[in-house]
């Protein structure tokens, strides 16, 4: 089946009715969080931030107000390189991964819905992105998308694109821990309509959805860090620079004092200034030598703990370690990336899948299966060394089909031109007597023909010398 042609219909927008517009008969085909030009900005809570401040961010959210933590959370991953490089390694892990839509069943239905899905998902050109936003909920615990429906040539109801969410517009109900949108028209938050928006959760760990981000468990060696940081920068920017220290008498004027600091200030940066005779400047050099030491480790610890929180471990994003260390928290690490793809599918085939079969197929028809291939890399000559074992040796019975897809190899077509086996080179069968007397008879023959090569070999032998 070709993919059909996608068409947008020319439709005048009707505005969105949460009593009409539910989403379970028909698609809902306006975009609703999407689109206000204002979500792009921030209120930066970063900027001098404090214990208390987190605090306080952390349980505003614990109420049901996230929108300073997401905004956090966005800010986190901007201005801290490492943690954002743990992040990326741990998303584009699932991306990169090959996926797979399976039919439900072998019957012709489940395989023609199957083959529906597939085109329609191969046909989202943005489809890796899209992975990327919804894997956001590993560090934010929730990330949601919104579907834009249309309709092709054929009046099938097709994704036209999914659209990213941002999380400071999502609000918990205090008294029924509903999570809503907050919009324009709605202020206060709406309910998700069905089959409108793909929402992936992540459980770092056990909780409410608000708590269950990545992010909030490592937001305080952030924030140790960024104090760690900062007294660094101004730690370097006077190393090795003496201690000045003007002094001046009691009867100095305020003039004087201030001439004194101006010329302090200079004498950092261009090593030259005038003063009044009545105050004098002392250059005091520092004896402390183990300070240059102190935030490098205090900043490394940081980045490790926060390695370790979203990788699991340490020796596959810092140096060190041994080869067999690091070879044992890669699987740890692989270990993650297969918990993540698995979360990502069901995310996937519930809320992307699933309302494709129900509006095209009808809501009594079979949701086909998605599925990433997870498996590692792994030596192909050996693994076939293997089955040729389980086959040949054991005779092990093995269905062709295992085999085609163990090694990623397309199944013929009825018809199409294959590649034929080796034949096998047949062999002359060797010579056996019938009798002793034919036994004996090549015996002799073999006797001889060996005793005359013995002879010509002595006569040569003899020539030469």
């Amino acid at each position: 089946m070709e993919l059909a042609k996608k068409k947008k219909k020319s439709m005048k927008e009707q505005p969105f009715k949460p009593e009409v517009d539910t989403g379970i008969e028909k698609p809902v085909r306006g975009m609703l969080a999407v689109g206000d030009v204002n979500d792009k900005y921030s209120t930066y809570p970063s900027n001098g931030l404090t214990p208390r401040r987190l605090a306080r961010i952390f349980r505003a959210a614990d109420g049901g107000d996230v929108f300073e933590q997401m905004e956090l959370f966005e800010e986190m991953e901007e201005k801290d390189t490492h943690l954002f490089s743990q992040l990326q390694t741990r998303k584009l892990a699932v991306t990169g991964l090959d996926w797979e839509v399976q039919p439900f069943s072998d019957d012709e239905r489940d395989k023609e819905i199957a083959e529906f899905i597939n085109e329609q998902l191969k046909g989202i050109e943005n489809l890796d992105a899209i992975f990327i936003d919804m894997l956001d909920a590993i560090g934010k615990g929730v990330s949601v998308m919104e579907i834009e429906w249309g309709l092709d040539s054929n009046l099938a109801n097709i994704i036209e694109n999914i659209e990213y969410v941002y999380p400071k517009k999502l609000i918990w109900d205090f008294q029924t821990d509903e999570m809503k949108i907050c919009t324009k028209e709605f202020p206060s938050g709406m309910s998700l309509p069905e089959n409108k928006f793909v929402v992936h959760k992540y459980k770092a760990k056990s909780g409410h959805t608000s708590r269950a981000g990545i992010l909030r468990v490592v937001s305080w060696m952030y924030l140790f860090k960024n104090y760690d940081v900062k007294d660094w920068v101004a730690f370097c920017e006077v190393f090795g620079m003496p201690l000045r220290l003007g002094k001046y008498n009691a009867a100095a004027s305020d003039d004087d004092k201030k001439a004194l600091m101006e010329a302090i200030y200079s004498l950092g940066t261009d090593a030259a200034g005038i003063i009044p005779d009545s105050t004098i400047i002392e250059f005091i050099e520092s004896q402390k030598t183990t300070s240059v030491e102190i935030y490098e480790k205090l900043a490394r610890y940081c980045d490790e703990q926060i390695s370790k929180a979203v990788l699991g471990q340490t020796l596959s994003s810092d140096s060190g370690g041994s080869y067999a260390q690091g070879k044992v928290h890669n699987e740890v690490r692989h270990d993650l990336t297969v918990g993540d793809a698995k979360a990502l599918a069901v995310t996937v085939r519930r809320d992307i899948i699933r309302p494709l079969v129900e509006y095209n197929f009808g809501y009594d028809a079979d949701v086909p299966f998605f599925t990433f291939d997870c498996q590692e890399a792994e030596d192909q000559k050996e693994t076939v060394e293997i089955y040729k074992t389980l086959v040949c040796d054991m005779g092990l019975e093995i269905p062709k089909n295992h085999i085609y897809k163990k090694f990623n190899i397309p199944k013929p077509e009825d018809g199409e031109e294959v590649l034929n086996p080796r034949l096998v080179t047949e062999t002359r069968e060797p010579y056996l007597p019938e009798d002793e007397g034919d036994e004996k008879s090549l015996k002799e023959e073999i006797g001889q023909t060996e005793q005359e090569q013995i002879d010509l070999m002595a006569v040569e032998a003899q020539k030469q010398t």
